[in-house]
């Protein structure tokens, strides 16, 4: 997999990242709106800088929530109107995943509680440890109140990172540091997971690119102590 393209509106921030034969081209800016006008000025940038068009690139990936209503389907729209055109293959990441992959990237954590603040008194949250260089899901993704994440936390995790953890800063006891330069997802952490899955052939279509917004989601499973 030599050229994939990233892209993430899910929440405040919106990000653009570009895998160029190994190495990786990137934009990022926390707009809380927006995000419909900064996105495609990104991409436009990346393949530039790049020197690619979209049609040569081997496959797209998206943050495919959780987040806000709105940003999840700016992006879901924004990547299959590019796949469309250019007949790429897609591959949905989590943003709790790409949050969970940022705190690896900044701090070398294998363990990472991750959160987003989900507003209505509520968080998206999710466990991840790594595994040959993606962090991948070991306490299943569910949006819940605080006070039920805490019941079911369990024991320290080396690192939290996420929104969740600057609304609601008493989670932070459940983790045993928090990375504070990852707040928010960023689209060049989703690549790792990206080249796995699509190089496994996970890839699906344009039209069938789905979000997932875990708000039909009610229960917890409690996370396993580390």
């Amino acid at each position: 997999m030599s050229l994939l393209l990233a892209i993430d509106t899910a929440t405040e921030a919106c990000s653009a990242a570009l895998w160029h034969h190994g190495e990786v081209l990137s934009r990022y800016q926390v707009a809380p709106r927006g995000h419909t006008e900064l996105i495609l000025p990104m991409v436009e940038e990346l393949l530039a800088e790049a020197g690619v068009p979209l049609s040569r690139l081997d496959g797209l990936a998206f943050g495919r929530g959780p987040g806000s209503f709105t940003g999840v389907r700016i992006t879901l729209g924004v990547a299959q109107g590019l796949a469309f055109g250019a007949d790429l293959p897609l591959v949905g990441v989590s943003n709790l995943q790409a949050l969970a992959q940022g705190a690896h990237r900044h701090t070398g954590c294998d363990t990472v509680l991750a959160t987003i603040d989900a507003r209505m008194g509520e968080i998206y949250a999710g466990g991840f440890t790594l595994e040959q260089g993606v962090m991948v899901e070991r306490a299943a993704e569910a949006v819940l109140p605080p006070a039920e994440f805490l019941a079911g936390a369990g024991g320290l995790w080396q690192q939290g990172a996420g929104s969740g953890f600057v609304t609601y800063p008493e989670l932070t006891g459940c983790v045993q540091a928090l990375c504070e330069a990852v707040p928010f997802p960023d689209a060049r952490d989703m690549l790792p997971a990206a080249l796995r899955d699509l190089a496994a052939g996970l890839g699906v279509s344009a039209a069938d690119a789905r979000p997932v917004y875990l708000r039909d989601k009610v229960t917890w499973q409690k996370l396993p102590g580390r």
